[in-house]
């Protein structure tokens, strides 16, 4: 997949079908689309092209821009659909500016100018546009006008799978990882680096990996204890993650803590991914390290049984 930053280098491509959206999670709703995507542009010989926004249109444009989490960052969101087979990626830089093109600015300077769309594949309820002004209805009575075919995902292809990237953050938000696994087609991940935290648990019998998540607007699920798959350096491990204010010890701010089954091993500073499998209990606060370890004993053994039943 070749992914070009910004409309200045882009050049008109042959028999270009595109699509266009923040595409957060890139969920099966998602990837109902970029299936039709990849087909139509494989049926006319063609290159399949999808459009998206960095940053995310909500940081700019909305009052509640600070309360927004994204399921997944901008590297995460290349990699997931280069796997699912687009063949040009264009990442538009998203500005106040950029907000203002009218749908008619949007359709003729970068679908027709820029991009040379020969077919626009889009869902259901896609709008585009300043205040959101363009949609299927204008295209489709417009298409001879502008030289290109249009098709929308019927509502009921995309309503089938019964998800959005609203109800994934729902779910993660109250610790549902097994719903939202579901929603994604795959595990929910985290990805940060291992830093120092205060080593306790390797006074107890649990030392962990402290995590500093790369980007600060990433989703981190509902604080407690869940079973996790942990990638590191080409390995995977079964893990027992904790998420929360450690209040056991008096805590005073959020960590993402990771004690990884079978495994010793000096790694700070370097990165490693989490893998989302099931929730095992909320954070609770107990009667002194005595009881917490006697807890953490019994979440490694769930743990393990969760993971052994898992498939990745």
């Amino acid at each position: 997949m070749m992914v070009h930053y910004g409309l200045d280098d882009l050049q008109p491509l042959p028999y270009a079908v595109v699509t266009s959206g923040t595409f957060d999670g890139v969920h099966r709703g998602h990837q109902t689309i970029l299936a039709r995507l990849t087909e139509v542009a494989r049926t006319n010989g063609g290159q399949s092209v999808l459009i998206t926004y960095w940053p995310h249109p909500r940081t700019v444009v909305s009052n509640d821009s600070q309360n927004l989490k994204l399921l997944t960052t901008l590297d995460e969101k290349i990699e997931l659909l280069e796997q699912a087979g687009v063949d040009h990626l264009v990442v538009i830089p998203f500005t106040r500016s950029f907000s203002q093109l009218t749908s008619e600015e949007y359709i003729r300077q970068i679908l027709i100018e820029k991009i040379g769309t020969q077919k626009l594949v889009i869902g259901y309820d896609h709008r585009f546009g300043r205040d959101r002004e363009g949609g299927f209805d204008y295209i489709k009575a417009h298409q001879a006008e502008y030289g290109f075919g249009v098709e929308e995902i019927p509502r009921q292809d995309v309503e089938a799978v019964g998800v959005s990237s609203s109800k994934i953050r729902a779910a993660l938000n109250e610790g549902y990882v097994q719903i939202a696994n579901r929603f994604l087609g795959r595990p929910y991940s985290l990805t940060g680096t291992i830093v120092k935290g205060q080593q306790l648990g390797r006074t107890i019998g649990f030392p962990t990996a402290n995590m500093q998540v790369d980007d600060p607007i990433k989703l981190i699920p509902a604080n407690g204890v869940y079973a996790v798959f942990v990638l590191h350096g080409g390995q995977t491990y079964g893990g027992m993650l904790n998420i929360g204010f450690r209040p056991t010890v008096a805590g005073t701010h959020q960590t993402i803590e990771t004690y990884i089954f079978d495994f010793d091993k000096e790694i700070y500073g370097e990165h490693m991914t989490l893998e989302f499998y099931e929730f095992l209990r909320p954070e609770k606060k107990f009667d002194g390290l005595p009881a917490l370890v006697n807890q953490l004993k019994r979440d490694d053994l769930s743990a393990r049984i969760a993971l052994a039943t898992a498939s990745r």
